[in-house]
């Protein structure tokens, strides 16, 4: 596995951005500063999810430490920022066809971002679908 050591990969969720920096180590997971083994489970499940489909796949245990900081958004929006970080850095440190296929298979939105957006709000009116109330009298 070779790879450029100062390359930041980044993944967005709605205004959520999540940048991750990789360097060789122990396959541990930081998300802004804390170990992933303390956050709350359904987070901790969703980092971790691109590392078993890696091992899986793959087979053999991963020497990579990623350390993630993430900014904007919401917890959630942040989480799912943070996973596309870890399975593009995945996709980069290997370069394997088959776990991008894997990714895809799996949940496409590990490989392409969700690129949804809150619509605006309309010109003169409260929200971007409702429309004032006419009245008749």
């Amino acid at each position: 596995m070779a790879f450029e050591m100062t390359r930041i990969i980044a993944g967005k969720r709605k205004t959520a951005v999540a940048k991750l920096r990789f360097k060789t180590g122990t396959g541990k997971v930081f998300f802004n500063h804390l170990p992933a083994t303390e956050l709350p489970l359904f987070h901790k499940l969703a980092l971790a999810e691109p590392l078993r489909l890696y091992e899986q796949e793959l087979g053999d245990p991963l020497k990579v430490d990623f350390h993630i900081k993430a900014i904007g958004g919401g917890k959630e929006a942040q989480m799912q920022a943070g996973r596309l970080a870890i399975a593009k850095a995945l996709l980069y440190i290997t370069g394997s066809e088959t776990l991008k296929k894997t990714f895809i298979k799996y949940d496409r939105n590990m490989v392409v971002a969700d690129s949804r957006r809150k619509e605006a709000n309309k010109p003169n009116d409260s929200a971007p679908r409702a429309r004032r109330q006419k009245s008749y009298r």
